[in-house]
């Protein structure tokens, strides 16, 4: 049989050794703690460079100002918050926008492009989520 032998009256299963060639590229690091890759980190690095620390900015509580200005709109170190104008000044199109939730199918009419994308929409999700459900 070769290089294993069985032998099923006495039940017992001898090995012979194999000959392998010693291999000098798999050393031991000794100054790394043993393996390279297992060594102590130094700093905040990761292996995609330093760590970057999460920034906490300044929320604004002042009534007065949030109402006046559009806060968060200055994106320079120098210079002042976007002021609002009186809702005259603005385009009348601007108060017809949408900003809630979007309609429904039912909400839509059906000689409209919007209901025929927004049902294409609806049976693509459907679709996807009932492929998702076959074994294979």
């Amino acid at each position: 049989m070769g290089f294993l032998t069985l032998s099923l009256q006495t039940s017992k299963i001898r090995f012979f050794p194999l000959l392998l060639p010693k291999c000098n590229y798999a050393k031991k690091i000794e100054a790394a703690g043993g393996i390279a890759s297992l060594g102590k980190k130094k700093g905040k690095f990761s292996k995609l460079g330093p760590m970057m620390e999460k920034k906490i900015l300044p929320v604004e509580t002042d009534p007065q100002r949030l109402v006046n200005y559009v806060c968060g709109s200055n994106l320079y170190k120098e210079g002042e918050d976007i002021k609002l104008k009186s809702d005259s000044e603005y385009p009348e199109w601007l108060w017809t926008l949408r900003t809630g939730k979007a309609l429904t199918l039912d909400d839509l009419d059906p000689d409209t492009k919007d209901y025929w994308r927004k049902l294409r929409k609806l049976g693509m999700k459907r679709n996807n989520q009932l492929r998702k459900l076959k074994k294979f």
